[in-house]
């Protein structure tokens, strides 16, 4: 039989069963509103179906504004190379790979800011120009200028840098970053690996981002954003600047389409204090604080994992003086809630010294409002360095996977506390749930579910007290001051 007319059977099967298959999708697929579990958008919704827009036009936005985009250069002095002494991550240059320099007498950084008045003053990031030698800064035609380091601030990562080039200057003007929206789409302008005035975009990702040891509510974009770029002007479709370009997320060390960039509102309340001061004066309200965690909450009876618990109230401070105690949580600053507690430092520090603000805090499951007055920060004058931990002694086990000891006076003053009794971690088992908390060796655990205790006969008390399955909460001394620890039991 021939083949053809084979092929020609089974391709009809084939259509004829696939019109059935069809006509049975095309039947379930009909449902009535009262069967479906999930949302449709209706017909008319929004009146008209929004159409698809081009992309953006980059080309007058880079015409306009990379001539106030400069490459800032900094030289510090010699340094040893190699042997003892000899710090190999120290300088870190923004050049790698086959483009790396050799044979400098000095070492060199690259990165990037922008001029934002046209007698010379310029924006960078504080860790591009933190204690150089030199300075220079070469606008985008080729003239090169030493500049001045007028003003500098850790905490934001910003400087401020002043040149004389004899005559007006182009500028980048500054923008409204309170306005701008996620998945907005933005520029970015700086020296990646040294290559001047290159331009990347993108979208705004994300805003109020938080990362380590960071003090910034960052703008997040998925502009490519690379060593030299710091510094930079991250600028919306209007040219105005929105942030100014800080860090990036990388495993790599390039760019991986996810960077960070400095509110540029943020970085206008201090431009006044850094020209005429050199540096920014914030407030401070005399605690240290951490996050609220779930396990916290509940030991703590409150309903929601939100605040900033106080873990120590510095003497003579703000704080003290207006009544707040170490386990108070605090909920709203200035009628500002507090949600997270990395947004508190950010709200003390921009309140005017000298002012009087309402603090909302729930002490024993109870909300009360204590009266603060906000003075200028002493973190400077308090921050002392740390001896590193030293071995640890040997102790009696304990639950949670702890081995606790006695404090005596010899290992009071080796930590530096003057506690004449407590409870000392010997070592923390590693996986337990006193691990998993964070609880380290030589930690000082001061009270167990809010009760004091002054040696380890107290200290296994307190802890078989508690309510059997509950978390365990622990105020410990530490070197940086006192943290609460909720340890929550497994099984």
């Amino acid at each position: 039989m021939p083949h053809k007319p084979i092929r020609a059977a089974f391709s009809a099967t084939v259509i004829a069963a696939a019109a059935i298959l069809l006509s049975n999708v095309v039947g379930a697929a009909t449902t009535t509103p009262s069967e479906r579990f999930w949302t449709d958008l209706p017909d008319d919704a929004g009146g008209h179906i929004v159409k698809a827009q081009t992309l953006p036009d980059f080309i007058d936005l880079a015409a306009k504004l990379s001539p106030a985009v400069v490459n800032v250069s900094t030289e510090e002095s010699d340094t040893p190379e190699s042997g003892e002494g000899a710090d190999p991550g120290k300088h870190r240059g923004e050049f790698s790979g086959p483009f790396a320099p050799f044979g400098h007498q000095h070492s060199k950084s690259l990165a990037s800011g922008f001029i934002i008045s046209k007698d010379g003053y310029i924006l960078t990031n504080e860790h591009a120009v933190d204690n150089p030698s030199k300075v220079t800064v070469t606008l985008q035609d080729g003239h090169t200028y030493h500049a001045k380091v007028v003003g500098q601030d850790k905490k934001t990562d910003i400087a401020l840098l002043k040149i004389d080039a004899g005559h007006d200057l182009p500028v980048a003007p500054l923008g409204d970053s309170d306005r701008v929206r996620v998945g907005e789409w933005v520029m970015a302008i700086g020296n990646p690996f040294g290559f001047d005035h290159s331009v990347t975009a993108g979208i705004v990702s994300a805003k109020g981002r938080f990362i380590p040891d960071n003090f910034d509510q960052f703008l997040q974009t998925d502009a490519s954003i690379n060593p030299g770029n710091s510094g930079g002007p991250l600028i919306d479709l209007r040219g105005a600047v929105v942030g100014v370009n800080s860090a990036i997320y990388t495993q790599t060390g390039a760019s991986m389409g996810i960077g960070f960039a400095i509110p540029v509102n943020l970085v206008k309340e201090e431009l006044p204090q850094l020209r005429d001061k050199g540096k920014v004066t914030r407030g401070w309200l005399g605690v240290y604080i951490q996050p609220v965690t779930q396990e916290l909450a509940q030991s703590l009876g409150i309903k929601d994992a939100q605040g900033a618990l106080v873990a120590q109230v510095l003497p003579h401070g703000p704080a003290q003086a207006a009544g707040v105690q170490r386990g108070d949580v605090i909920t709203s600053f200035d009628g500002n809630p507090v949600t997270d507690s990395r947004e508190l430092p950010l709200l003390v520090s921009r309140t005017p010294l000298g002012k009087t603000v309402t603090l909302k805090i729930i002490r024993d499951k109870q909300p009360r409002e204590l009266s603060a007055t906000i003075t200028e920060s002493r973190e400077a004058q308090l921050a002392a360095a740390e001896n590193p931990p030293k071995s640890a002694p040997e102790g009696t086990a304990s639950e949670f996977g702890l081995r606790v000891k006695d404090l005596d006076s010899e290992l009071a003053r080796e930590l530096g506390i003057e506690a004449k009794r407590g409870v000392v971690i010997a070592s923390v088992k590693p996986g337990s749930t006193a691990d998993e908390a964070g609880l380290r060796a030589r930690d000082v655990v001061l009270e167990v579910n809010r009760q004091p205790v002054g040696d380890v006969a107290a200290y296994q008390a307190a802890i078989k007290s508690g309510a059997k399955g509950k978390v365990i909460l622990l105020l410990v001394k530490r070197a940086e001051g006192t943290l609460f620890f909720a340890i929550k039991p497994r099984g």
